[in-house]
């Protein structure tokens, strides 16, 4: 029981942002350059064993 609150405590203190405050995301870095990217996959079917 003593290593599974060690891990538990570990893993809250890593995510508390130990590594400094929390900077906010530019505008700049969210968008391409060029415009908006369009990208992806679909399908669609049915698929019947006899």
């Amino acid at each position: 029981m003593k290593p599974l609150s060690a891990l538990a405590l570990i893993s809250l203190l890593a995510a508390c942002g130990a590594d400094g405050e929390p900077v906010p995301p530019t505008r700049a870095g969210t968008a391409p350059a060029n415009g908006i990217t369009i990208s992806g996959d679909a399908r669609i079917g049915v698929v019947k064993t006899f």
